[in-house]
C-alpha cells in the first residue's frame, strides 16, 4: 500500500475561519498507523503551580495554526511532500488525579510508539513529558534532550509531591530515561529556591545555557555547538513556552522577564535540523492569559518548524 502525503487543508478551499478544527487543519485520524510524524493533544493543568489554564492549550494552539501553508519559506522545507503527518486527537486524561492522567499519558504512548511514528505533542503542563520519555524510551533507550525553559524543571518535590510540572526532568533522570551527557537546557533564569537550583542538573552532565548568555545575539552558533554534542543518537525537544519572554509569550502559567525573543526560539528549533528527533513538545501554553492569542500563535508555528525539522524532511 502506498504512503499518504496527507495536506493542510487549503485556504482557497475552505476560509480559514471554518473548515476542519485539527492541526493546520491536516486529517484528523484515529489511529497513528501509516504516519511518520503524529500532532496529538494531552491537555493538563493539574500538575501546574501557579496559573492554570493548559488544559485548553491543544485546543487552541490547534485554532491558532489555521494560518500555517504548507511550505517553509525561509528553510525550504517541504515536509507535507516527505512525511505522511495527521492529527490524531487528544488524550483523554483523568481531570481529577494528577497520577493516574500520567498513567493514561504513559500508556497512550506506549501504544504509539508501536508504529514508526513521531509524536509533536501539544501540552499541557510540563507534567506530561514525564509520561512521554518513560513510553519513548523504552522504544529508543535514554535519549537526548534539548530542554527550552525558563526553569531547570528538576525539583525533587513540589509540595511534598514527587512529580509535578517542575520534577518532570529530575523524575527522568533517576529513572533513567535521559543520555545525561547529551542533554542541553536553554533559556533558565529569574530566581531559586536556593543558590544551586541550577546545578543539579550541571552535576549530572547537563549543559545549562542560562537566558543572559541569550541576550543580545543570535543562537544560531550556539545551535552548532549543540548539534555536536547531541550526535546521532536518539534525541527529545522539549519547548516550554515559558521559555520565551511574557512580551512575545504572555500566555503561560509561571512567566519570567528576560527571556528568549520569538526569532531566538526559531533559530533553536531550526538549529534542531540534522538530529535524530525522535519526539517534540510544546508545552504550557495557557489560553486564558493569552488575550490575544499571540502565544498560542508562537506555539502552533514552533510546532510546525519541529515539524519541518524532522528526519525524512525534504527540501526545496
Amino acid at each position: 500500500m502506498s504512503k499518504v502525503f496527507h495536506q493542510p487543508q487549503s485556504g482557497n478551499d475552505m476560509p480559514r475561519f471554518a473548515g476542519r478544527s485539527t492541526m493546520m487543519r491536516l486529517p484528523a485520524m484515529d489511529s497513528a498507523e501509516g504516519l511518520d510524524a503524529a500532532f496529538i493533544g494531552v491537555p493538563l493543568d493539574i500538575g501546574t503551580s501557579l496559573r492554570a489554564g493548559t488544559r485548553f492549550g491543544p485546543r487552541q494552539i490547534r485554532a491558532e495554526s489555521v494560518m500555517i501553508r504548507p511550505y517553509n519559506m525561509a528553510t525550504g522545507a517541504a515536509p507535507f511532500d516527505s512525511l505522511s503527518v495527521a492529527d490524531i486527537g487528544d488524550v483523554a486524561i483523568n481531570t481529577y488525579n494528577l497520577l493516574e492522567s500520567v498513567r493514561v499519558i504513559e500508556e497512550a504512548y506506549e501504544e504509539l510508539m508501536a508504529h514508526p511514528v513521531i509524536p509533536l505533542t501539544l501540552g499541557g503542563d510540563h507534567t506530561i513529558t514525564l509520561p512521554i520519555l518513560r513510553a519513548i524510551a523504552r522504544k529508543h533507550g535514554p535519549v537526548g534532550l534539548v530542554h527550552v525553559d525558563a526553569h531547570t524543571d528538576t525539583n525533587d518535590d513540589m509540595f511534598g509531591e514527587k512529580i509535578a510540572h517542575g520534577t518532570t526532568f529530575r523524575r527522568a533522570v533517576e529513572e533513567g530515561l535521559l543520555d545525561c551527557k547529551r542533554v542541553v537546557q536553554i533559556g533558565q533564569r529569574a530566581q531559586g529556591y536556593a543558590s544551586g537550583d541550577f546545578q543539579w542538573g550541571v552535576d549530572q552532565g547537563f549543559r545549562l545555557v542560562q537566558a543572559e548568555q541569550c541576550w543580545h545575539r543570535s543562537l544560531a552558533p550556539l545551535m552548532e555547538e549543540v548539534r555536536a554534542q547531541i550526535g546521532t543518537g536518539p534525541v527529545y525537544l522539549s519547548f516550554d513556552i515559558d521559555g520565551i519572554d511574557p512580551a512575545w509569550a504572555p500566555g503561560t502559567g509561571t512567566p519570567e522577564v528576560g527571556g528568549l525573543t520569538s526569532i531566538q526560539a526559531l533559530e533553536i528549533v531550526r538549529g534542531c535540523r540534522g538530529m535524530n528527533l525522535v519526539g517534540c513538545d510544546l508545552v504550557e501554553v495557557s489560553p486564558p492569559y493569552d488575550v490575544s492569542g499571540n502565544t498560542s500563535q508562537l506555539g502552533a508555528n514552533l510546532l510546525y518548524e519541529m515539524l519541518c525539522v524532522l528526519p525524512g524532511v525534504t527540501y526545496r
